[in-house]
Order: structure tokens, then C-alpha cells, then sequence
């Protein structure tokens, strides 16, 4: 008996170290006291001086097959932005939907969350606002001129006439709906870099982090990779970003009689103005380069190989390897390595011939030296602060604690506990990272399933995809991500304009990802059945007998 009780209080005190740990690190990510990347080392220094968790198996968490595929997206993203491939797809976009503001918002967007999916959020917000800007310049003028246009210039004392008054008014009008459409220009580019970023799996850092959790709490999940992905949270993106189009376009004046019918008034000139500087932006990239001819078809490559490797619906070509051999990330590292030694320049084989004639120079499409100066390393250390993280609490016994505790949850529907998670999460989110974000409940979510499966019987991916997802719905302030960030440091944005637009916005996103998980992701991934690769190792085939979620509803 003695024995036993020191067993259990030993069992407890590590569960409790892990814990300390875990809410250090909470406290450090969502205040910033120190740098994201530096808190995500602190398991490598704590983990193994506590007894918690040996260092040979905290290091290794940092770089694991998830983070060579991030590291792969990342490097083709260095790429495309080294050749101003990504430039020239913006520009076209916006030349093809036209000038109209409503239209224009959509090609804003359109271009944005397309770039995001390959490209960080951050960098293509950085990217898309200038272009915006030169825009609205062309459009409405100097945005100070606008500002003061705005204010009310009435004539209190009467002295100029009522003619006067009617014309200042008008054009007090005139210059208050320009002040909102800009504002919508420049509210819509953050919020579809993230609402893009979801689409693929190297989009967001999140969506990897969930792969690499699924691998460590459920080894035999194979369901979740590019193609799969892909199949999945693409149509949820155009949904998304189709709603939010209307939401924001209605709420800063976009949406009007003139969004399909040619009216000719006073805007029509200054239409005219922007797509000339669209056109003129488009020119000065000149003709189409040999290196961003080959960057485009690199990219095309990767998107292909990994979207067809293995996409569950159809059999993949990985068939050909030895099974479980290839992934993702051998995909994307084959596809980036050739980056390294592919001439930026059409070769010249006139000196085969002629050993006088001048030779091409040798320029790689990508250099190392650029690819250490894009690629943010802070993040591919966040990736693996989360995964030792995780290790440490499977391995303390704290997730179990967390799990059992947690209990209660299971007694709400499972469609209702999806509404509820993503609208914490995405709560959550709005003043901690995203990173930060899903580090610290996604393990919180998957021990809850597992350890409750007897009560429970939901698939975990129908709780842990939800909460994935909506820790990139951070729509509300400034300071929620580094794109609403850049946006807002523009000057010409107002806390109440993001916060009134971006609550809209979050409810919008609830409501797609709880219409996707019970409609296309439920058959996607077999989400109304209890899979085999989450049952307990300890719990008998009848404990964990295959449940639907219909049944979960109506017994919840």
C-alpha cells in the first residue's frame, strides 16, 4: 500500500512539473515576455532537468518530417518572391476582374488568399497593400485630402447660400463613401491572407502542427496529408472568402447598383485612372522571364506531386514506393533541391560549338545565401517548442489528467461541442498567436477524445480539424496576427473598423467550418464512425464499438 501511494504521488508530481512547464510557456507566448522562438527552446532546457523527459527525446521533436514539408514551402515561396513571380499574378488577377470597387475587393482578396496558400500571410499582405494603395491613388487621390474632404465643412452662420451648403454636403458625401471603400481595400487583404492560408497544408504553420500531433497521439492516422487536405479546406476557403467578400463589400460601400451595370457618372474617370496603373504596373514587369517561366512550372510540380502522392479519394503514385516510405516531405524537398542547381537563364549551347562564343552566366534559381535570409527559422523552432511540448505531456501522464478532468465536456452534442471549440479557439486567438494557440489546446482536445473514448466515441479529427481551423480566424484586432498588424499600421484604419468587421467575420468562420465538418468532412475522413486508430490500447472492442455521431446527438 505504501508503495502504491508513493507510485501515485510520484506519478502526480511529474504531472505536475509538466504542467508548470506548459503554463510558463503559455504565459511567455501569449504575453511575449520573451521572443515566441526563444519560449519554444525552453523544453530542451527544462524538460530534461525536471525529470521530465530525456533530451535525446526533446531535440529530436524539433525537426521532424512535418517541419522539412514547412521547410519546403517555405523555400519555394523564397523563390517565387526572388523572381517577382508572385507580382505578376497579383497584377494580372486585378486586370481581369476590373476596377469596380466591389470587383475589385474580390480581386484584392482573390489574389491574396491565392498567394497565401503558398506564400506566408505575412508576406503577401506586405506585398498586395502597396499595390492597394497605388490603387485607391489613382481611384480618390491623396488619402489626407480624402481625410479632410470628410469633415463637416457646413456653414453654421449661413453666409455662403443653400447652394453652397447642398455642394458641400455632396461632396462631404462623395469623399466619406471613398474613405470606406479604401478602408475596405485595406481591411480585406489581411483577413484572406489568413482565410487563404487555411487551404493548404504548408499555408499555415497550424495545419502542420496538427499532422505532427495526429502522428504523435494516433500513429496509425493516416488520413490527414496535402492531397486530403487539400480536397477538404479549399472549398471551405471559397466559401469563406465568397461570405466575406459580400460581408465586406456591403459594409464599405462596394455593393451597389454599379457592381454589374456600366453607369456613366463621375467615378467612371477615376476607374478609368486605376486600371491605367494596373495596366502600366503590369508593363514595367515586361515579358515573361525564363527564370519565372521555370518557378511557375516548379511550382506547379510540387502543388501536383504532393496533392497526388496519396489523396485517399483516388490511389496515389506513392503505390510505387515501399509503403509508408515517401511523404510530404520527401516530395517537397526533392522538388526544392533542384531550386538550388536549375539556371535562372536560358542556356547557351553556342559554345558547344564554337568555344569563343560567349556563354550564358550560371545563375541557380535559388541561392542558399536567399533562401537563409527568407526563411524564417523562429517558426520552424515554434513548429518543434510544440511538438516537444506535446511529448512532454504524453510522456508526464499530464494530458491523461487534463483529459479525465475534462469529462464533463462529453455530455455535449458533438455538432454543438464543434460550434463551441472553434468559437473559443477563435476567441483565443485574437490575443495569443495562432501558434501559441493551437500548441496549447490541440493536445488539450486530442487527450480528451482518447481518454474519454468510452464516453465519448467521436472521431478525434472532428474535434481537433475545427479547432485547427479556427485558431486562423483572427479577424478583430490589431494586434491578432502580423497581416492585420501591417494593415492596421497603415494609418487609415481604426480599432472599431476591425473589430465591427472582423466580429462579422469570426461568426461567418464558425458557422463554414461547422457546415464543413458535417457535410463534405464527414464523409471525407468517415467522421460519423469511431476509427480503430483512436481506440484506447486498453480498452476491449465492445467498450469502443463504432458509434455514429446521429446516435452521439441524440444520447448527448
Amino acid at each position: 500500500m505504501n508503495f502504491h501511494s508513493v507510485h501515485i504521488n510520484l506519478f502526480l508530481y511529474q504531472e505536475g512539473k509538466c504542467l508548470y512547464v506548459v503554463l510558463l510557456m503559455a504565459v511567455y507566448w501569449c504575453t511575449e515576455a520573451l521572443p515566441l522562438a526563444v519560449t519554444a527552446m525552453l523544453p530542451v532546457c527544462l524538460f530534461p532537468t525536471m525529470g521530465i523527459l530525456p533530451s535525446k527525446k526533446v531535440c529530436v521533436q524539433y525537426f521532424l518530417e512535418t517541419n522539412f514539408l514547412f521547410l519546403s514551402g517555405l523555400v519555394m515561396a523564397s523563390a517565387i518572391e526572388e523572381w517577382g513571380l508572385h507580382r505578376r499574378v497579383a497584377l494580372k488577377v486585378l486586370k481581369i476582374v476590373g476596377v469596380k470597387p466591389a470587383w475589385l475587393i474580390l480581386g484584392m482578396m482573390i489574389t491574396s488568399s491565392f498567394l497565401s496558400m503558398w506564400l506566408s500571410n505575412t508576406a503577401t499582405t506586405a506585398m498586395m497593400l502597396p499595390i492597394a494603395n497605388a490603387i485607391l491613388e489613382s481611384l480618390f487621390g491623396n488619402v489626407e485630402t480624402l481625410k479632410e474632404n470628410c469633415k463637416d465643412k457646413s456653414d453654421p452662420e449661413g453666409w455662403f447660400g443653400e447652394i453652397h451648403i447642398v455642394c458641400v454636403t455632396k461632396a462631404r458625401r462623395e469623399a466619406q463613401y471613398q474613405m470606406k471603400v479604401w478602408k475596405g481595400f485595406l481591411i480585406c487583404i489581411p483577413y484572406s491572407a489568413s482565410i487563404g492560408g487555411t487551404a493548404t497544408l504548408t499555408g499555415t504553420a497550424p495545419n502542420l502542427i496538427l499532422v505532427g500531433q495526429l502522428k504523435s497521439y494516433f500513429p496509425e492516422c493516416d488520413l490527414i496529408n496535402f492531397g486530403s487536405w487539400f480536397v477538404f479546406a479549399f472549398p471551405l476557403m471559397l466559401l469563406f472568402l465568397i461570405l466575406g467578400w459580400i460581408w465586406i463589400a456591403f459594409l464599405y460601400g462596394g455593393l451597389n447598383t454599379r457592381l454589374c451595370i456600366s453607369k456613366y457618372d463621375e467615378r467612371e474617370a477615376t476607374e478609368a485612372k486605376a486600371t491605367a496603373v494596373i495596366d502600366e504596373d503590369y508593363k514595367k514587369l515586361g515579358p515573361i522571364k525564363f527564370a519565372e517561366v521555370s518557378i511557375a512550372f516548379f511550382f506547379i510540380l510540387f502543388a501536383i506531386l504532393l496533392f497526388t502522392r496519396d489523396p485517399k479519394f483516388i490511389t496515389g503514385w506513392s503505390i510505387f514506393f515501399n509503403k509508408g516510405y515517401v511523404s510530404d516531405a520527401v516530395t517537397g524537398v526533392i522538388i526544392i533541391s533542384i531550386l538550388f542547381f536549375f539556371p535562372s537563364q536560358r542556356p547557351s549551347l553556342h559554345w558547344w560549338f564554337d568555344s569563343r562564343a560567349s556563354n550564358t552566366p550560371y545563375v541557380p534559381l535559388l541561392s542558399w545565401r536567399k533562401a537563409q535570409e527568407c526563411v524564417p527559422w523562429n517558426i520552424i523552432l515554434l513548429l518543434g517548442g510544440g511538438f516537444a511540448m506535446a511529448k512532454g505531456c504524453e510522456e508526464s501522464g499530464l494530458a491523461v489528467w487534463i483529459g479525465k478532468h475534462l469529462q464533463p465536456l462529453t455530455q455535449v452534442p458533438p455538432s454543438v461541442a464543434v460550434i463551441l471549440i472553434t468559437a473559443f479557439i477563435a476567441c483565443f486567438t485574437e490575443i495569443a498567436s495562432n501558434m501559441a494557440t493551437i500548441i496549447i489546446f490541440l493536445p488539450v482536445i486530442a487527450e480528451l477524445v482518447w481518454t474519454n473514448a468510452i464516453h465519448v466515441k467521436v472521431n478525434p479529427l472532428y474535434f481537433m480539424i475545427p479547432a485547427t481551423t479556427g485558431c486562423s480566424y483572427a479577424f478583430m484586432l490589431p494586434v491578432s496576427t502580423p497581416p492585420n498588424s501591417i494593415a492596421f499600421a497603415s494609418g487609415h484604419l481604426m480599432v472599431k473598423d476591425m473589430v465591427k468587421t472582423g466580429f462579422v467575420m469570426n461568426i461567418l468562420g464558425i458557422l463554414c467550418v461547422s457546415l464543413a465538418m458535417n457535410t463534405w468532412g464527414l464523409h471525407m475522413f468517415n467522421l460519423h464512425t469511431y476509427p480503430d486508430w483512436a481506440r484506447p490500447l486498453n480498452a476491449s472492442s465492445a467498450s469502443v464499438a463504432t458509434y455514429t455521431i446521429a446516435t452521439m446527438n441524440m444520447t448527448g
